[in-house]
């Protein structure tokens, strides 16, 4: 990025292609979900649904290593040796297609183990265990696609993995409805990604060799396939601890689940359009955090602090607009948002209460990531022990005894007082020691 352009509008440049992405990889799930309950039926919805948390757990790992692996490339894309990219695109593929074929070949051959040991009701096990069944023996497609979308954005391009998610939602959601009506049933949108996947996959090698991109699968990346040990360890000791928090902030919302379950359905249905609300403006932030440890990644990279320093403040700056207005707009507005996921008047004043208590939190819990987006450039480790801290030591403890004091209000309360210290905890380790450390690249 040329040093003239201000340092606002290169960030800008490359936060709007990744929100868009971000937002085109939830849709094919969401509308392939719809064509499942209105052209099979709410079984076929319910036995997709039985595989999520295998998925979950699947995607928190893969967006690990490519975290990991994104950060080493800007790195080294800062610094200007686009060799040792090839060397990290080549390992981190490695052992994304091992893993991945590696599960494949288990999935394949116990997919209805797995959905029994899920305690999937009786009624739809064989339909879970179908639909597991190709989703797993397809992995290695997903896979390889997540790892080089996201790898690309590591050297600063946020535009061609918008275009490949864009042809790949397409042919995804044009596919589905086809193989329902062909009689493929409840594996159709298993099968949709799968060859959605592997056509984007082809068309995307081929842009990547015309363009002489960094990432261009030529034969000087396709000799790096192999698992180098020194970088595999360096991609893992950054990615481990992003996968290993996605995990345990996923337990907490079950346990926040369970404690709102006790209020009764009426709770639960509150709970569920309010955390879909309050997901639009944290994707915001996270976007946001993930655009700063990228860019992050560059300065540190080129060794350069000032720029490192102007990236933060940056951040900062976007997540006060655009998660600060976002927010502004919806508590404008709420009855009519929440409306979108209910219709229960009832239900919707319960909800509007809720999301008053907590839809705020969404800025401090931008601003925390923005700094553990870049410390995360850097150094994994310390960012995700804090998060872990906060949500272990803090928020859930702030639930239990709230709930019982307050009521279901105080479930909620927890948000605010966990965000409201994750931000401190990140601000002051950064501002207080990891700022004042030597930045130092890792690869």
């Amino acid at each position: 990025m040329s040093a003239s352009i201000p340092l606002w509008k290169s960030f800008l440049r490359f936060l709007a292609p990744l929100m868009l992405s971000n937002a085109l990889q939830s849709l094919f799930g969401t509308v392939s979900n719809v064509y499942l309950g209105h052209m099979i039926g709410v079984d076929a919805l319910a036995a997709v649904s039985t595989f999520f948390p295998v998925l979950f757990f699947l995607f928190a790992f893969v967006m690990g290593l490519s975290t990991g692996a994104t950060v080493l490339i800007g790195q080294a894309f800062g610094a200007g040796e686009h060799g040792r990219i090839k060397i990290v695109v080549g390992t981190t593929l490695a052992a994304g297609l091992l893993l991945s074929i590696s599960i494949g070949l288990l999935g394949g051959l116990f997919s209805r183990q797995l959905m029994m040991a899920l305690a999937t009701p009786a009624d739809i096990l064989e339909a879970a265990s179908a639909y597991a069944r190709i989703m797993m023996l397809t992995m290695p497609l997903g896979f390889v696609f997540l790892l080089m979308t996201a790898m690309i954005r590591g050297v600063g391009d946020a535009v061609t993995p918008l275009l490949a998610l864009a042809m790949s939602t397409t042919i995804g959601l044009v596919l589905t409805p086809m193989l329902i009506r062909g009689a493929v049933g409840i594996t159709s949108p298993a099968w949709a990604a799968a060859i959605s996947n592997a056509l984007t996959l082809i068309v995307l090698a081929a842009y990547l060799l015309r363009k002489k991109h960094a990432l261009a699968p030529d034969i000087a990346l396709l000799r790096h396939v192999r698992l180098n040990r020194a970088v595999i360890g360096q991609v893992l000791g950054i990615g481990l601890p992003s996968a290993v928090g996605m995990v345990v902030m996923a337990i907490a919302e079950l346990v926040l689940l369970g404690l709102v379950n006790r209020f009764g359905s009426d709770a639960t249905a509150a709970y569920g359009a309010v955390n879909q609300v309050m997901g639009y403006t944290q994707f915001t932030a996270m976007s946001i955090s993930i655009a700063v440890s990228i860019l992050g990644a560059h300065a540190i990279g080129g060794g350069d602090r000032a720029r490192l320093d102007g990236i933060v403040r940056t951040g900062l700056a976007f997540n006060l607009v655009l998660t600060g207005g976002l927010v502004a707009l919806i508590y404008l507005a709420p009855r009519t948002v929440l409306g979108i996921f209910i219709t229960d008047g009832a239900v919707l004043d319960l909800a509007k209460g809720l999301l008053f208590v907590a839809l705020w939190s969404s800025v401090p819990f931008g601003l925390a990531t923005t700094f553990s987006g870049a410390m995360r450039a850097g150094v994994a480790l310390t960012p995700m022990l804090l998060s872990i801290f906060a949500i272990v030591a803090i928020e859930l403890p702030s639930a239990i005894f709230l709930s019982r004091v307050v009521g279901l209000e105080g479930v909620w309360a927890a948000y605010p007082i966990v965000f409201c210290s994750m931000f401190v905890l990140q601000m002051g380790y950064y501002l207080l020691l990891w700022r004042k450390q030597a930045i130092r690249r890792l690869i």
